[in-house]
C-alpha cells in the first residue's frame, strides 16, 4: 500500500513513539523506511562576530544532536526488524526540510510525532506537526503520546 514512508525524529520519546508506528508500517506492507532529522542553520538572527561564534557552536551542537536521534531511530529500526535508513538534512524551517524531503524522495507517508502542546505553549515553541498537517500533500499519520 505504502512504497517509502518518511518519519520525521528528533530523538523526543514522541518522535521514536512515531517511529515504532512508521516501522510497524514499513514490515506490514514491505515498505522503505526513512528517518529524518532537520536542522534549521539559522534558528535565530544576529550580527557581528559573537553571531559567527555563536552560530558555529549551534551547527556543532545540533550535529551532535541529529547524530543521537538518528542513532535512536535506527536503532528502533533495528528492533522491529526493518532496514530503514537514516537522513540529516539542513533547511529553513523544520517542517519545509520534512515536506521537501519527502517530495524530493517520492515518499507516500508520512508519520510524525505530536507533542500535543496547546495555548501559549504552542505560540512560544510552534508546532512542527501543526505546519506539516496544514502544507502537506502527502498522506500523514499523527502519532501521540
Amino acid at each position: 500500500m505504502f512504497k517509502h514512508i518518511l518519519v520525521p525524529a528528533d530523538g523526543s520519546h514522541t518522535s521514536l513513539l512515531a517511529v515504532d508506528k512508521a516501522a510497524g508500517l514499513a514490515k506490514t506492507f514491505g515498505s522503505r523506511l526513512t528517518a529524518l532529522y532537520v536542522i534549521d542553520p539559522y534558528p535565530f538572527t544576529g550580527v557581528g562576530a559573537e553571531f559567527a561564534l555563536g552560530q558555529s557552536q549551534y551547527l556543532s551542537a545540533a550535529k551532535a544532536e541529529a547524530g543521537t536521534a538518528m542513532d535512536a531511530a535506527g536503532e528502533r529500526m533495528r528492533q522491529a526488524g526493518v532496514a530503514g535508513e537514516t537522513r540529516v538534512i539542513e533547511a529553513h524551517a523544520v517542517w519545509r526540510g520534512i515536506l521537501e524531503a519527502a517530495e524530493q524522495d517520492g515518499v507516500d507517508l508520512l508519520v510524525i510525532g505530536s507533542h500535543g502542546r496547546r495555548g501559549l505553549e504552542m505560540l512560544v515553541l510552534g508546532s512542527v506537526t501543526r505546519s506539516v498537517l496544514a502544507h502537506s500533500r502527502i498522506t500523514t499519520l499523527v502519532v501521540r503520546e
